[in-house]
């Protein structure tokens, strides 16, 4: 006799697995290249979220729309929450990179 627990571990598919790795890589990417456009562009304050929660909103519709081939549920255990959600890790380094392309481009034009 199966438990619930173990008709649940049967509903984990080993490659949708490997993908959420692929998607966590995405979305750090996706991060680190709007911190630099916004540090390059000299972005301050409420601007600089604004194109940080634009990337999340354009990655997240793009593995949408591609590759959750609109039914992110399917893939994702939290479905489309799980795919815009940024996670912790990505604020900070969408931070981190934000201010590290802006000091560097305030230091060009000095």
């Amino acid at each position: 006799m199966a438990t619930t627990t173990d008709n649940a571990a049967q509903l984990i598919f080993a490659p949708n697995v490997l993908h959420n790795q692929a998607l966590t890589s995405v979305k750090f990417l996706s991060s680190c290249f709007a911190g630099a456009v916004a540090g390059i562009l000299g972005l301050e304050n409420w601007l600089g979220f604004a194109l940080f929660i634009a990337s999340i909103v354009s990655t997240s519709f793009i593995i949408y729309a591609i590759n959750c081939r609109g039914k992110p549920a399917k893939y994702l255990p939290g479905g489309l929450g799980e795919l815009v959600n940024p996670g912790q890790d990505n604020i900070f380094t969408f931070i981190l990179v934000w201010t590290l392309f802006y000091e560097v481009e305030l230091a060009s034009h000095r």
